[in-house]
């Protein structure tokens, strides 16, 4: 009898060697994925370890507070570079950031016609538009109509590129916030668009932010756009309608040159550019969580 029992409990060999096949596929899948991971980040991490390598010589403190310098001269920095680019990522974001905002809000919560799919389309297409198209449409747009280059047009030039971004992330993050919060929201009688505001956006608020993290990542380090419109300046900012410097800007000129010693500034301004993204990603994120809990 026990022999006959142990005989009912062996699987047989048909589902043995299946069990085999899966598994042989699972480690296969793991060992796969784990590789795609290391394809991906190695060239990441030599990127920055170049740009850590080559830029960290040149990091002091006058390179944050001095202007640059004629070639030969000792000294200089980027200072006026970086308050350019706060300037020109600052205005991007007052411009991008509420019409994403409204735009994905619109879609998510109300967008359900044609209009509805035209806002949709522009932007996945606006999203897939090379930067120095919307260099020049600002050039056409702003800069010719001003007579001049500015603060203003590079501010505008980015927001362009900010808002299919940070509309089809709120649209997407606002579609995943429980039904129920809407429902229980309109049935104590709070109307549609106060739920949306104080309920639902509150609660897709770290996705949005996520979003707005990614379009100021995108917007920071962009060069072709800022070459029609903010133009740069070797001078500290001046107003929003003269031209201004920008980190992007300045690291070309000086890449482009054949002087060693822009060289080494060009490696330090884009350790500077990459440190400022983390930093904004890392305050974003930090706001999020505390907003979470």
């Amino acid at each position: 009898m026990n022999v006959a029992l142990e005989a009912s409990m062996t699987p047989p060999r048909a589902a043995r060697t299946a069990l085999l096949r899966r598994k042989i596929l699972d480690r296969t899948m793991r060992t796969l994925a784990a590789a795609a991971i290391g394809v991906a980040v190695v060239p990441l991490f030599s990127v920055l370890w170049e740009v850590l390598r080559l830029g960290l010589p040149g990091l002091r403190p006058g390179f944050f507070s001095s202007l640059p310098v004629p070639v030969g001269e000792p000294g200089g920095g980027m200072g006026n570079a970086l308050v350019g680019t706060l300037i020109l990522v600052g205005l991007g974001g007052a411009i991008g950031v509420p019409v994403g905002l409204l735009a994905g809000i619109y879609l998510a919560e109300f967008g359900r016609g044609r209009l509805a799919r035209i806002v949709r389309f522009t932007a996945d297409v606006l999203s897939g538009v090379p930067s120095i198209v919307v260099g020049i449409f600002a050039y056409t747009v702003v800069v010719m109509p001003m007579n001049h280059f500015s603060a203003l047009s590079g501010g505008v030039a980015l927001s362009v590129l900010m808002i299919p971004v940070v509309s089809r992330t709120t649209e997407e993050m606002v579609k995943l916030v429980p039904t129920t919060l809407r429902e229980g929201a309109l049935a104590l009688g709070c109307p549609r668009w106060r739920a949306t505001l104080q309920i639902v956006l509150p609660t897709a608020l770290p996705g949005v932010l996520a979003g707005v993290m990614l379009a100021v990542a995108r917007v920071a380090g962009e060069t072709a756009p800022l070459l029609f419109t903010a133009f740069g300046s070797r001078f500290w900012f001046e107003g929003l309608r003269q031209p201004v410097a920008g980190l992007p800007l300045q690291i070309f000129t000086y890449a482009v040159s054949p002087y060693d010693e822009w060289h080494a500034q060009a490696w330090t301004g884009a350790l500077v550019l990459v440190l400022l993204v983390v930093l904004l990603q890392l305050v974003i994120r930090l706001y999020a969580r505390w907003r979470m809990h």
